[in-house]
């Protein structure tokens, strides 16, 4: 006999919603692949979410991932050289480089943007469009405000 869900143990709720968060870019990541984008990683996407739209500086970076600034270094080089990110000086302090993304930066988030609606549209049709809506709302209700917070201490430990 299957138990009810409020008689699920506590640890999975954390678990599942890790597994559909899993699943989602596992989803995502196969059809960048598909699309062109091979060498992509899940963590490469919050390294450009960081960057944003202005560019940022290896320092700026490193403190909205929580990581170091060589890490941030590394990063940068790394998503340099497969050509998501391009650096340039600083016009307002010569010691300092931006980095931005190049075109095929922007491309990988606009494609992986699409991926996510098709997701979404699934989920939609699976559990029915007013259910998906509840659900959101309870995820919003129970988490914080700042939901593109990247800097999770441990998570960006290595996001060459």
């Amino acid at each position: 006999m299957a138990s009810a869900p409020h008689d699920a143990p506590g640890f999975e709720l954390p678990l599942r919603m890790f597994m559909a968060f899993r699943m989602a870019l596992d989803e995502v990541h196969a059809e960048l692949a598909a699309q062109g984008h091979p060498d992509v990683r899940p963590t490469h996407g919050y390294v450009f979410q960081a960057i944003g739209p202005h560019g940022t500086t290896a320092a700026d970076l490193g403190r909205a991932l929580g990581i170091s600034k060589q890490a941030a270094g590394k990063s940068i080089a790394t998503l340099e050289g497969l050509g998501y990110v391009t650096l340039s000086p600083d016009p307002h302090d010569a010691r300092r480089k931006l980095v931005h993304l190049t075109a095929r930066g922007v491309d990988v988030l606009v494609r992986s943007a699409r991926v996510f609606e098709t997701i979404r549209a699934r989920w939609a049709a699976e559990l029915g469009p007013e259910r998906l809506r509840e659900l959101e709302a309870d995820m919003r209700r129970m988490t914080p405000d700042d939901f593109f917070r990247l800097d999770v201490p441990g998570w960006f430990g290595s996001v060459g």
